[in-house]
């Protein structure tokens, strides 16, 4: 039997693992929505956005700003970028719709002028976007969408 001092370090060793593991990974379109975004007139501010709420760290995959004008204070955004490429939709997007609540209660917290947006690949969004539940779940809780193209690299629509 391990002792808990034992246990407790292979705890440790295992959180650690996972956070790192999971700062490396990033989308697999993420570049594709980097430059789509970047095409629209943003300016990448930040890949990832990192953000700390009392002891926990947020990261959100991209940041980017836009000047109005001759503004200095231009529209601020922050995107999360899903893929949907497992084979179960529901599961996805259960966890995107949770990973993006979390998000948004970060943001409302610490940078709250930046719009956070859920991007979604064009044709996972054609199969599932407008089924009822789905839009049910993004009105509710005020989920914002981007719908990407990644073999164009573009935005096919802003949905807010």
């Amino acid at each position: 039997m391990l002792s808990s001092s034992l246990l407790a370090f292979f705890s440790i060793i295992t959180i650690l693992f996972y956070i790192c593991i999971k700062k490396m990974a990033r989308d697999k379109f993420h570049q594709e929505v980097r430059q789509a975004i970047e095409k629209e007139g943003w300016n990448i501010t930040d890949d990832p956005l990192s953000l700390k709420i009392g002891r926990i760290p947020v990261q959100i995959d991209l940041g980017a700003e836009k000047l109005l004008g001759a503004e200095r204070n231009g529209e601020k955004i922050a995107i999360e970028i899903k893929t949907f490429g497992i084979s179960s939709f529901i599961s996805a997007f259960h966890d995107a719709v949770g990973q993006y609540i979390v998000y948004r209660e970060a943001l409302e917290e610490l940078e709250d002028k930046r719009t956070l947006f859920l991007a979604i690949p064009k044709d996972t969004y054609d199969e599932y976007g407008e089924e009822p539940l789905v839009q049910r779940v993004f009105t509710n809780n005020r989920i914002n969408i981007i719908v990407y193209e990644p073999n164009s690299k573009t935005i096919t629509s802003w949905l807010k």
